[in-house]
This record gives structure tokens, C-alpha cells and sequence, in this order.
């Protein structure tokens, strides 16, 4: 067995393309109708992201990896980006973005790195879609990645909740992560508000969530486009329109609500 992993790592990938409007899918030759499907929903989404933001990029190549290991070494900002992060957070960190590229794993790869908790897989198959959405809020919010350099980077970490929160929210993973962030509720610690870099994968988009139920969703893409020179407490009181106090129980309430309801069905 360990010989035909190695010969599966080492094997030559015959790199071939598929094209959309938008997209240039790069993949192996056997995964070319899942990059046909894939550009088919990027292309959906992009059209639907439009409606919110100003620009949403186009001439986008997206680099579909076999393995877990080719991503990370087409991509090495990925595994630093995930020692920053809670073990419960880094299995949705499936892929990564550029200027103009983004990195994902193929849909195989993506089923393997689901958990059994309910809606893991359905989470990761949407990674294509959080990368993306990297690069239209990058894109709107010249403060944040792309390009990722080591200002950026920082700027990245600092602003996790929202780089993270805004991708998955509007790649529509939250509503897939609730028993993941029910177990993280269970098992770790309290959580900051607004979620620090180690919970912002899991429960950054849950104050998205919260923004588009108060405000709509153009509130959500506001908060994405612009970084407040105040900081995270700033930029929250204006788009909610309240003080982070009661904003905060609020949201203590929704990801508490979750864990409570999913305790009362254990009981039952």
C-alpha cells in the first residue's frame, strides 16, 4: 500500500484546460467534468456577486490539485496561514487564491478531507466558491489580499474574521458549518467577538450571517469592501447600527442557540 502511495504522489499529471466565460480551469485530464461543473457554478456565483459588488474579477485561472500536497506547494501562504488556526479550523482551509488564481483540490480530494460531522462535506465541496470570494472582496477592499505579501499577510490575520467570514458566508458554507461550530463550542474554549484568526474559518461567517438577517445583504458586502481605520469594533457598530456589547450578546446568542438545541436532541 505505502508503494502505490508514493507511485500515486510521483505520478506525472496530464495537465489539461477547460474554459468558461470567465474561468480557465488547469486539471487533470481526469477530472474534466468536474471542472466543467465547477466553471458552471463560479460562473453563477460571479454573476451573483455581482449584484453586490462593484467589480468581480474575471480572467480567472483556477488550479484544481489533486492531492492535498501539490496545493500546499503551489501555495505555500496556505499551511502558514493554517498553523494560525484552531485544529477545528484548518480542515476548511482547502484551498487558496492569488491575483489572478485560485487553488483548489478536486472534488475527490475534498471528499476524503471530510469529517463524519454533519454538513463537513458539504462545506468543502464549496471551497471553490470561498476562494473566489477572496478575490472579490480583495478586489473591493484594496486593504486585503491578493496580492499576499508579508503587509497583507499580516493585515489578513488581524482582519481573519472578516476575510474568512465574508468567503464563507457569501459561498453559502455557514449554514453547512453549524455542527462543526457546535463541536468547537464543546470542546474549546469561549470564543472572542469577533472571532480571532485560530476560530475565523468556523465562525467568522456566522456574524455575516447575523449582518444579512438586521441589515440585508448589501450590508454584508459594505462591511467586506472596507477596512475602518477604528478596527473590528468600529467597523461593527456602523454596519449593525449598535454597540458592541449588545452586538456581541446577540451573537453569543445565535451560536449558543445552536449548541443548546443540538444537546436537547442528544437527550432525546
Amino acid at each position: 500500500m505505502r508503494g502505490e502511495a508514493a507511485r500515486s504522489i510521483l505520478r506525472p499529471m496530464s495537465w489539461v484546460e477547460t474554459q468558461s466565460p470567465s474561468f480557465t480551469a488547469r486539471h487533470d485530464d481526469a477530472d474534466a467534468g468536474a471542472a466543467a461543473d465547477l466553471l458552471s457554478d463560479l460562473e453563477t456565483f460571479r454573476a451573483e456577486l455581482a449584484e453586490l459588488f462593484p467589480r468581480t474579477p474575471g480572467d480567472v485561472t483556477v488550479v484544481i490539485h489533486p492531492r492535498p500536497l501539490a496545493l500546499a506547494l503551489a501555495q505555500p501562504w496556505l499551511p502558514l496561514a493554517r498553523t494560525f488556526v484552531a485544529p477545528a479550523s484548518r480542515r476548511y482551509m482547502a484551498g487558496w487564491f492569488s491575483r489572478h488564481e485560485i487553488h483548489v483540490l478536486a472534488p475527490g480530494a475534498l471528499e476524503e478531507r471530510a469529517s463524519p460531522v454533519e454538513g463537513s462535506r458539504d462545506a468543502l465541496m464549496l471551497s471553490p466558491l470561498h476562494e473566489y470570494a477572496h478575490l472579490v472582496v480583495g478586489l473591493n477592499n484594496p486593504a486585503l489580499p491578493p496580492p499576499m505579501n508579508p503587509g497583507s499577510f499580516r493585515r489578513y490575520l488581524r482582519w481573519a474574521w472578516l476575510c474568512e467570514g465574508a468567503a464563507a458566508h457569501f459561498s453559502g458554507q455557514t449554514q453547512h458549518l453549524r455542527a462543526a461550530v457546535v463541536r468547537r463550542l464543546h470542546e474549546g474554549d469561549q470564543p472572542s467577538f469577533p472571532p480571532a484568526a485560530r476560530d475565523a474559518p468556523l465562525l467568522g461567517g456566522s456574524v455575516f450571517d447575523l449582518l444579512e438577517d438586521e441589515k440585508g445583504p448589501r450590508a454584508c458586502a459594505a462591511l467586506a469592501s472596507r477596512l475602518d481605520s477604528g478596527g473590528a469594533r468600529r467597523a461593527l457598530e456602523g454596519a449593525f447600527g449598535t454597540d458592541l456589547f449588545e452586538l456581541e450578546r446577540e451573537w453569543r446568542r445565535l451560536i449558543g442557540a445552536e449548541r443548546r438545541v443540538r444537546r436537547h436532541l442528544r437527550e432525546v
